[in-house]
């Protein structure tokens, strides 16, 4: 047998180096990255529920093959619902202790901080029982709603209060900071305690009572894609596009969140 010389013998060398002794195993060509498709369901705390569909009709723009639904609660009562089997994609919830509950039952993946919310006082429009601050919220027969202890807003309120030196007797906990909202704007309360992007949302249908910054406690929103769920793919690309893109991050921002780093 003859070996090969000049050009024919460069080849045969570089066919082995590049794919090896047999050149007919070259190596499988790059797979495409994945492009989501396909519906997701995202469980989210009810602070988001005005900024969150904004920000997933960018997403499906982007991905055209995409559509997200929304289940809005308090954050305490999705992790339960997750944890139970509840068919969701991604979780979104208003502070990490939450979310540290998810991730501990081994429900979702590594969470990633997306925005960042403080606290404000809520009144009906006029502000008749003339709140002041957190201060006026002890005073006799002022009526407050706050949240229930177990939601983040709840923790975020007693914070505050025991910041500012506090002691309030609220007339009513709900089970997230929307239904405190209603209850203010209802008129069934003199004040509620609820976060600055839910007084924005509402705009004049209530007063607004800012808190000093130095006052002020604030909370951290992470969101991560839900182990279980049917669409990994699509989940993550959300989470994804919720934290890294400047789309979402500059809707986030023109609806009252702040940066988390």
């Amino acid at each position: 047998m003859k070996r090969p010389h000049g050009l024919a013998a460069v080849i045969s060398i570089l066919l082995v180096v590049v794919f090896g002794s047999n050149p007919s195993q070259a190596a499988p060509t790059p797979r495409p990255a994945s492009v989501p498709v396909g519906s997701i369901t995202v469980s989210a705390a009810a602070s988001l529920t005005d900024v969150l569909p904004v920000i997933a009709d960018a997403f499906v723009k982007k991905y055209p093959g995409t559509s997200v639904k929304f289940n809005f609660a308090g954050s305490s009562a999705l992790v339960q619902q997750i944890i139970a089997g509840a068919p969701v994609d991604v979780l979104a919830t208003a502070s990490e202790p939450t979310m540290r509950t998810a991730v501990t039952a081994g429900s979702v993946g590594a969470p990633l901080l997306f925005a960042r919310n403080s606290m404000a006082i809520a009144t009906p429009p006029g502000n008749p029982a003339k709140i002041a601050g957190p201060w006026s919220l002890s005073r006799d027969g002022v009526l407050v709603a706050q949240c229930v202890i177990a939601v983040p807003c709840g923790t975020a309120a007693r914070d505050l209060l025991a910041k500012n030196g506090v002691t309030v007797r609220p007339v009513t906990l709900e089970l997230d900071v929307r239904a405190v909202l209603a209850k203010v704007m209802a008129g069934e309360v003199d004040a509620g305690i609820v976060y600055v992007t839910d007084v924005r949302a509402v705009g004049s249908k209530v007063v607004s009572v800012a808190i000093p910054s130095e006052r002020n406690v604030m909370t951290s929103y992470p969101v991560a894609a839900v182990r279980d769920s049917a669409n990994p793919i699509a989940a993550q690309a959300f989470v994804n596009y919720l934290r890294y893109t400047p789309s979402a991050q500059g809707i986030l921002r023109a609806y009252g969140f702040a940066k988390p780093w």
